[in-house]
């Protein structure tokens, strides 16, 4: 058990409630200087932050987060990890991303909840079965696993589904990777804070960047809300609002900002025992520890930095549940969510450093951000500390569409998996 909170303490802690609980990282005022600085404090800027340390040997470090910790994208989310990708370069970050999560809570000594529940990514055309096909050989050709179901397995797997002759997109049979699942996202964010911390990172919260500063073709730091704060390494991982931090440096970004929202219905028995996703429509479904069906699909579709999505997506959204599975069309919705999405050109990332010396990005990570933290941090410190790309994360660079070399997993039928 982490340290600090065995069987006896929560014991103590039970019978004495005024005692106040340990602080699980601690809340420095920022210094001067820092040997690097990382904007933004979910879970990719914290993950970086504590491989840098752990990985590294760099413990002069500054998470620079204008709000609090868990409050962006980190703490917005569906909460799903798998390595389902069939692009060269995508297959082996997400697929080292997946065994990261594997070992994260024992790494950490944090319980990150993760459930390898397994996802079933279910085809509604003899042509998505031919396509799942594809994918499947090229995951398993690339050593990850990856089972292609006819329609009978998917009866027996999920019984709940609608396979009556009335429904509107039959089940012709589906993919299924057995290690995907969930993982607690407010726990991903404690546990790196806390680790990062206890390495001697600097984590501090309610301090907005205002400006990057820069000396000719070098960055020298950042202004804040609570002063200027000096580094020759500054790394940008700020989730939807990578365009508008770039643009204080001078940098435009090829990305767009969309709002992605998410729901949670009324809690219920367990009935979903795996990650459900639909080839109808980009539409996905778990059910949570408390219950809750939690599901979402596509952006709403328009330039937005709010976190309030429009209704036109929720009805979308709700036809796609009551269609897969009409029982639930009985039940409540409980809340509903968005986070801000950095939308790329070929919907893959960038892990790279930038024209300017010293400044590096993390960013436009469209529907996969949360499921990429691990290894988005682990390739992002290596990226920082040694100024140069990490071999999983080359392939994301600003340059790639110059050069030809994009990742279009969009264009090759991958937008049933975006989630």
């Amino acid at each position: 058990m982490a340290k600090g909170y065995s069987i006896f303490s929560l014991a103590r802690h039970a019978l004495r409630p005024s005692e106040p609980w340990p602080e699980a990282w601690a809340k420095p005022e920022p210094k001067s200087n820092y040997d690097a600085i990382i904007i933004g404090g979910g879970g990719h800027g914290l993950a970086t932050a504590y491989y840098l340390a752990k990985n590294h040997g760099m413990r002069n470090i500054a998470v620079l987060e204008k709000s609090y910790i868990g409050s962006g994208n980190v703490g917005r989310n569906t909460t799903l990890i798998r390595s389902n990708y069939m692009m060269g370069g995508n297959t082996a970050f997400f697929e080292f991303s997946l065994k990261l999560w594997e070992g994260l809570s024992h790494d950490l000594n944090f319980n990150a909840m993760v459930s390898q529940r397994g996802q079933v990514v279910l085809a509604v055309s003899p042509v998505q079965v031919d396509v799942f096909a594809r994918r499947g050989n090229i995951m398993r050709l690339n050593g990850i696993d990856a089972e292609l179901l006819d329609r009978g397995e998917v009866m027996k797997m999920l019984p709940y589904l609608d396979y009556s002759k009335e429904a509107r997109w039959p089940v012709y049979g589906a993919i299924f990777q057995p290690r995907a699942g969930t993982v607690r996202h407010d726990a991903v964010a404690w546990g790196y804070a806390r680790a990062a911390s206890q390495l001697g990172v600097h984590i501090i919260e309610n301090c907005e960047v205002t400006a990057i500063l820069r000396d000719g073709d070098r960055v020298t730091g950042v202004e804040t809300t609570r002063g200027k704060i000096l580094s020759g390494k500054v790394g940008i991982a700020v989730a939807g609002h990578s365009s508008h931090v770039a643009a204080m440096a001078g940098l435009r970004l090829p990305v767009e900002s969309h709002i992605l929202q998410a729901f949670v219905s009324e809690p219920i028995k367990p009935i979903v025992h795996h990650v459900v996703s639909w080839g109808a429509e980009l539409f996905y479904l778990s059910q949570s520890d408390k219950g809750g069906l939690v599901f979402g699909g596509h952006i709403d579709g328009f330039n937005t930095y709010t976190q309030r999505g429009q209704f036109a997506r929720q009805q979308t959204v709700m036809e796609c549940v009551s269609s897969l599975m009409p029982f639930a069309a009985r039940l409540r919705l409980l809340r509903s969510w968005g986070g801000i999405q950095d939308m790329t050109p070929d919907g893959s990332p960038f892990i790279c450093r930038t024209p300017i010396r010293g400044l590096y990005l993390n960013g436009g990570w469209c529907y996969q951000g949360f499921k990429a933290t691990p290894a988005s941090g682990y390739t992002y410190a290596h990226t920082i500390a040694n100024d140069n790309e990490h071999e999983l994360n080359r392939c994301f660079s600003l340059d790639r569409f110059e050069k030809g070399k994009e990742l279009d997993e969009f264009g090759i039928g991958n937008w049933t998996y975006k989630q």
